[in-house]
């Protein structure tokens, strides 16, 4: 048994752990398809663990990925950063029967050694078993071991921990999922391709940023919409939106997509969605916030980036609109050799030429919190032309830069650049018809929902005293529901309809596919009689042990969490198709969590990560936290993990993906 990891395994192998949540996909190592340890990375951008490089260059000299020549003198230790996030990640004491500890991967050698019971009764047994032993000759350990029961939950081999570290895979990377042949041996045609692919996308690059948020108003909202906790297959709280003219916005720095770590100290990578909510909506004049960001696929050489980032500067500017039609007086553009999109002139007598804070050359990062380090000159049209006063830029500004590097991209002048001078952008991408359908739907942890009737006798002239919500005009189709029980409605003397409640339908009228203004025509006419039956869904929750979230936080403004329509029945749900194209060489550029496991039974399939620079980031409908109900009408109910992957990275260029979108919870 090894003192460092508590498992058994060969001495030239790697320490195994069982670990609380599943790992990335971009931190595993696809050799031994466990979560790195000691990571190394290759001249040709794949990293590996120390162990499994180093045996496996014994035998051979190329990279195991794309078979690039290569020998172990030409690799290096990953950065601090990748070691320290991987240090990070949470695991079990193997000991389960004596210690349920939890605790980050570096800690466990010294809680096996200082503070674990299990560890430390394994020892004692060992040392009893020892004793007589060594009176006699000395026998190898190994023959203690084999004589020692081992506990069903340690594992004893590689394989077993396989399946309790699958991974969010991120789709059509060109690499196998874990358990599958690795496809950069394959001596075929098909197994050429996906190596090219590897080629063209080395690595895909994520940072840890620590954020200092700053507050006038201690109980301003912050503005933003997350999704996920550990009580969700997508484990992490991840940013699903930014809003406008918001305190996040307008600090510029936090993005959709965008993993939330640490709250003012406090880890909550592994807390359940409300009481991550919680955390995020305490009051204060300044919030500090770890976050992960994945940067996009990168194919440059780490000194070349070094190189790149030297004497850049990150400029916050807010321009004020009278109107919404006022220009910015802005010529947008793109470049050639780099993403994103420049500003090649501020027009004389414009806003921004007499706010006098941009320049020519900057490189826009963000507008109104929207990321744009991938985006197109008409993705920040359409914000600064849909604004209603406050643009807040967020520019990244590097001396030297010549304009001559600033040229269009080669299609038309109209596609290549755009100005903000309120001319709509010639590039529109055509409607799709949404495609609407019930499907089965089985996951509903942690809440169930209740129908119930309210007849209610009332005076004509009284009114129902309720504030409404939702509809499937929103952009997430919701259903009807209940924002607020005034005080001097008949509703709030009867005490049976509550806030968050789903409105199914008054005096006999469906409310369930009526848009917003409809909805309210059908209360308001129906209200007018003496007699109102109104049929309506409570959604309760079981874990009595959360932060009550329900009671209205002075600052913010109240709408369901996201995790509460999770629990809604199938036929409340409201699909919409998202066809993706893309290139042969590219991924599809999103990461998924969820289906079909033995121990969890059905669970949904959620989009985890979406990966700037790619065909889904560019699309710009898909979001984190959107549940994958079919692809290409295939429904995914019922299928693993390991059968859905394969699905999508069969689609060469042209994917539908069948979507729910509920809206994340807004802190």
């Amino acid at each position: 048994l090894c003192c460092e990891c508590g498992q058994f395994h060969l001495v030239l192998d790697n320490h195994l752990y069982n670990f609380q949540d599943e790992v990335d996909d971009e931190l595993i190592c696809h050799i031994c398809l466990q979560p790195l340890l000691q990571p190394m990375d290759t001249p040709c951008g794949h990293t590996y663990c120390f162990k499994c490089l180093e045996n496996f260059m014994r035998e051979y000299n190329f990279c195991p990925m794309d078979r690039k020549k290569l020998s172990f003198q030409q690799c290096h230790k990953s950065s601090l950063l990748v070691r320290n996030l991987l240090d990070k990640l949470i695991v079990f004491c193997p000991f389960k029967a004596e210690c349920q500890q939890t605790m980050q991967r570096c800690e466990l050698e010294a809680h096996l050694q200082n503070r674990c019971p299990g560890f430390k009764k394994y020892k004692s047994e060992l040392q009893r078993k020892k004793n007589p032993i060594s009176k006699g000759k000395e026998d190898p350990p190994t023959k203690v071991e084999t004589n020692m029961p081992r506990d069903p939950e340690v594992p004893s081999g590689g394989s077993s921990l396989v399946a309790e570290s699958s991974a969010a895979a991120v789709v059509s990377l060109g690499t196998a999922e874990p358990g599958l042949v690795n496809p950069a041996f394959e001596e075929t045609e098909e197994g050429e391709s996906l190596i090219q692919k590897c080629n063209y996308r080395t690595s895909l690059v994520a940072e840890t940023t620590t954020i200092e948020i700053h507050r006038e108003d201690p109980e301003e909202e912050l503005g933003m919409r997350i999704v996920g906790g550990k009580d969700t297959p997508l484990g992490n709280i991840v940013v699903q939106e930014v809003l406008r003219d918001s305190v996040i916005a307008a600090d510029g720095r936090i993005a959709p997509g965008d993993h939330i770590l640490e709250v003012n100290g406090v880890n909550i990578s592994s807390v359940t969605h409300c009481q991550a909510v919680s955390f995020l909506r305490h009051p204060g004049p300044v919030l500090h916030l770890m976050v992960l960001q994945e940067k996009g696929f990168s194919n440059k050489t780490a000194q070349q980036d070094s190189t790149s980032a030297t004497n850049q500067e990150v400029i916050h500017v807010t321009l004020i609109k009278r109107d919404r039609s006022e220009p910015l007086g802005i010529k947008l553009i793109r470049k050639t050799d780099e993403a994103g999109i420049f500003i090649l002139d501020l027009l004389e007598g414009g806003l921004a030429a007499k706010n006098g804070k941009l320049s020519r050359n900057d490189r826009v990062l963000s507008i109104n919190g929207q990321d744009l380090r991938q985006g197109t000159p008409e993705a920040a049209a359409q914000i600064i032309q849909t604004t209603e006063s406050r643009v807040n830029f967020v520019v990244l500004r590097q001396p030297g830069v010549q304009l001559s590097d600033l040229v269009e991209d080669g299609s038309t002048s109209n596609n290549s650049s755009s100005s903000s001078n309120g001319g709509s952008p010639v590039h529109h991408r055509r409607r799709l018809d949404q495609n609407h359908y019930r499907r089965k739907s089985t996951y509903q942890k942690g809440y169930v929902t209740h129908e119930k009737t309210v007849a209610i006798k009332k005076e004509p002239k009284e009114s129902l005293g309720i504030t409404i919500g939702g509809g499937r005009d929103n952009k997430n189709k919701l259903p009807i529901y209940v924002t607020s029980v005034q005080p001097i409605g008949c509703l709030f003397r009867e005490g049976r309809i509550k806030r968050g409640d789903v409105l199914l339908s008054i005096n006999g009228i469906d409310l369930t596919h009526l848009n917003y203004y409809e909805a309210v025509s059908a209360l308001k006419s129906n209200a007018a009689s003496h007699s109102v039956i109104l049929k309506a869904l409570e959604i309760v929750s079981l874990n009595a042990t959360e932060p009550s979230l329900d009671i209205k936080e002075q600052g913010f403004s109240w709408s369901p969490l996201w995790i509460t329509w999770l629990g809604l029945p199938s036929y409340l749900h409201c699909c919409q198709d998202i066809v993706l194209s893309k290139g042969n060489l590219e991924s599809w550029g999103f990461s998924i969590v969820g289906g079909f496991e033995e121990s969890k039974g059905n669970q949904p399939f959620f989009i985890k990560t979406i990966v700037p620079g790619t065909p889904a980031f560019r699309d710009r409908k898909l979001k984190c936290g959107d549940e994958i109900v079919a692809v290409n009408g295939v429904p995914a109910i019922g299928m693993s993990n390991s059968e859905l992957i394969p699905m999508l990275k069969e689609q060469r260029n042209k994917v539908t993906l069948t979507v729910v979108s509920w809206p994340g919870s807004l802190v």
